[in-house]
């Protein structure tokens, strides 16, 4: 499938050059665990949408025939042992090589037809992620308990990172190889959607956002995401990333805390001593002591660390700048 791209020069570049860019080799990759039910429409309808791509099925561990079915329905299947999306994703990064990857899970609830939308747009605007916001168009694909916790994580993403995307928790994302092949991947199971985002944010990747249709999962087929458990697991990896990523913030706040409990002690303690010349309250005393002690270990804590931050920061995008877009164009 070929996604044109201008290569007319503009009147404020240097016009004694020409260049071409070469077509991008796109590969789908579907994270999949027990989908047998959904897995042969899946492959089908990218095989269809992007006729020109490589269609990739990982399997994890699957107790059903996930794997059989995707491989008579033409796709590349690889089996990974270690249970959890994210274990599924770290695999699906480093094994596959290409220039443009398509990520959807396997249950059959996004549309196909969107991914050219978003391969196109990756190419021509040149970015690093388009993510898949989810249009629900039945009740119950997209239930309230799950909108409202996206909502939720999404803005307390955007609070702690100072921006973030509609549907930070979207399984269909399109991504450059430059992002695949630096994104450091930790997580082990539903929070990677966090991981993902919080890694795009931190190095201020070009991003963007397309609508897609999100439909509900076929009869009988069972989602395994759990509100609660994965909800907890999510809130937990933006609080992690929030003391790995901002530091200084993080110990800071903790910092102001103790600061303000050693004061609030302190203060009756400063009035009586005023008053009498006398500290009758010593533990008292000694404890505010502690805890403003206590503030300022913190402190030096959030600022060391937020030296070390910048400097793998750096190396970061370091290596995210060693792999160049497949878009950069080539002198003729």
């Amino acid at each position: 499938m070929s996604f044109p791209v201008s290569t007319k020069a503009t009147p404020d570049r240097d016009t004694s050059l020409d260049y071409a860019i070469s077509e991008p080799e796109v590969a789908v990759i579907i994270p999949c665990y027990n989908e047998e039910l959904n897995i042969e429409k899946v492959v089908r309808d990218f095989q269809a949408s992007l006729p020109d791509a490589s269609i990739y099925v990982f399997d994890n561990n699957s107790d059903d025939r996930t794997a059989e079915i995707a491989l008579q329905s033409g796709a590349i299947v690889r089996m990974v042992y270690n249970k959890g999306k994210g274990n599924v994703i770290r695999r699906m990064f480093a094994d596959v090589d290409a220039d443009v990857y398509v990520m959807v899970d396997g249950d059959d609830t996004y549309d196909a037809t969107s991914a050219p939308i978003m391969v196109e747009k990756l190419i021509s605007e040149q970015l690093d992620m388009v993510v898949g916001v989810r249009i629900a168009e039945e009740k119950l694909a997209y239930r309230s308990g799950h909108r409202f916790g996206n909502r939720m994580l999404t803005g307390f993403a955007n609070m702690i990172f100072g921006r973030s995307f509609n549907d930070m928790l979207s399984g269909y994302r399109v991504f450059s190889k430059r992002f695949v092949k630096s994104f450091p991947a930790f997580a082990t199971g539903f929070e990677t959607e966090t991981e993902i985002t919080v890694h795009a944010l931190e190095l201020k990747m070009p991003v963007a956002e397309v609508d897609t249709k999100y439909g509900a999962r076929a009869e009988n087929s069972e989602s395994k995401l759990r509100t609660y458990r994965d909800g907890f697991r999510i809130l937990k990896m933006i609080l992690t990333l929030f003391k790995t990523e901002r530091p200084f913030a993080f110990f800071g706040i903790i910092a102001l805390i103790f600061a303000l409990l050693s004061v609030g002690i302190f203060i009756p303690v400063l009035v009586t001593y005023i008053r009498t010349g006398l500290v009758p309250r010593l533990p008292t005393a000694t404890l505010s002591m502690g805890l403003m002690l206590v503030a300022i270990i913190n402190l030096f804590i959030g600022i060391i660390l937020d030296a070390v931050t910048r400097s793998r920061r750096e190396m970061k995008k370091l290596s995210y700048l060693s792999v160049p877009h497949f878009s950069v164009r080539k002198r003729l």
